[in-house]
Order: structure tokens, then C-alpha cells, then sequence
């Protein structure tokens, strides 16, 4: 693909994006894409051939921006106590964001295709998650900043209690206060100071 080609496919995903935001992923059309982007269908289908392939990659750039943000917000002498204070405070942001989120699209999209384990984003996202958590909480364990038992356990629980937190947020609504209550219970026992 070619430069112009590809920067093309990047508009349509990031206008996409927003279409994803407005309407979930269950009532937009490949349409609402033509519409909002101000192409032809079939300048629309050089790239996607449906709104569920469209979405996947609008998820893919999703994930690689969160990457890349948390990623670039730790300083080179974190502790292991930085490292996951960072993490929960970009989790913190994204589990508030009600607006400009991909959340009820993603749960839609997840529901309406099922796919494989192999193909579910959700599900590598979280696993990747775990497994990271996993090594930073081993890490602060071996630096005595965390006491643990079982680390990979306590990783998949901070994880549970995420996605909760971030499905509570979006059909109940969660203030920050109570946010950060639930953050903060989930990890009184694995530091050794207060957070």
C-alpha cells in the first residue's frame, strides 16, 4: 500500500472512530462510514469489507495509542509502585471517559461477532494485561515494595475488578470518588505503604 493509500485507510478509521463513539458498533452502517468520511462505498470497500473488519482495526489503533501513551509516561528510575500507580491512573482516566469512548461499541461488537479466543482482542488485551502485572507486581515483591503471595492471581483480579469498574461506569455511572475508593481497596494489601 501506498503512502496516499495509506494515510487514506488512517482517516477512514479515525472518522470511523467517532462514528463508533456516536452510535456504538451495532447501528452504524458502512453508510454512516461513507457519510462521514465523504467517500464512495467503493472507495470505502478498497479498505473494509464491513463495519466489523472496520472496527477491529479502530480497536488495533485504539490499543496501540494506549501503548504508547502509558509507555511513554514512565520515568527510567520507576519503582515498581510508579509503575503501577501510572498504570491505574491511565486506567482511572479511561474507566471516566464516557464520552469519546469505544467501550459500549467494543462490548456490542464483542457480543454480536464472539469470536475465537485466538481473534478477541478484549481477551488478548486482558491476558497481555495480566501477564504484565504479573512481572511488575514479582518485581515490587522482590524489591519488598509488595507483598504477595500469588502474584499472577492478584494481577487477574486487578484486571476483573477493571473491567467491572469500566462496565459499572458506563451503564450505572461511577463518580472518581468511588473509583478511587475501589482502586484503593483493591490494593491495600499489596503495598507496603500507602498509595
Amino acid at each position: 500500500m501506498g503512502e496516499k493509500s495509506e494515510q487514506k485507510k488512517q482517516f477512514i478509521v479515525d472518522t470511523a472512530r467517532q462514528v463508533f463513539v456516536e452510535k456504538g458498533f451495532r447501528d452504524v452502517t458502512m453508510k454512516d462510514i461513507v457519510d462521514a468520511c465523504g467517500i464512495s462505498r467503493g472507495g470505502l470497500y478498497l479498505y473494509f469489507d464491513s463495519t466489523a473488519a472496520l472496527f477491529r482495526e479502530v480497536l488495533e489503533a485504539q490499543q496501540m495509542e494506549k501503548d504508547d501513551i502509558f509507555t511513554g509516561e514512565i520515568p527510567e528510575e520507576a519503582t515498581a509502585t510508579d509503575i503501577l500507580l501510572v498504570f491505574l491512573k491511565e486506567q482511572k482516566k479511561e474507566i471516566l471517559l464516557r464520552k469519546n469512548s469505544l467501550a459500549v461499541a467494543a462490548y456490542e461488537y464483542f457480543f454480536a461477532n464472539k469470536p475465537a479466543k485466538k481473534d478477541n482482542l478484549l481477551r488478548r488485551r486482558f491476558l497481555q494485561a495480566v501477564e504484565i502485572l504479573t512481572g511488575l507486581i514479582e518485581a515490587g515483591v522482590e524489591s519488598g515494595e509488595f507483598i504477595c503471595e500469588d502474584p499472577q492471581g492478584a494481577a487477574q483480579n486487578i484486571m476483573f475488578v477493571l473491567e467491572g469498574l469500566r462496565v459499572c461506569s458506563q451503564t450505572m455511572g461511577l463518580s472518581e470518588s468511588r473509583l478511587d475508593s475501589e482502586l484503593l481497596y483493591l490494593m491495600k494489601d499489596l503495598v507496603y505503604e500507602e498509595l
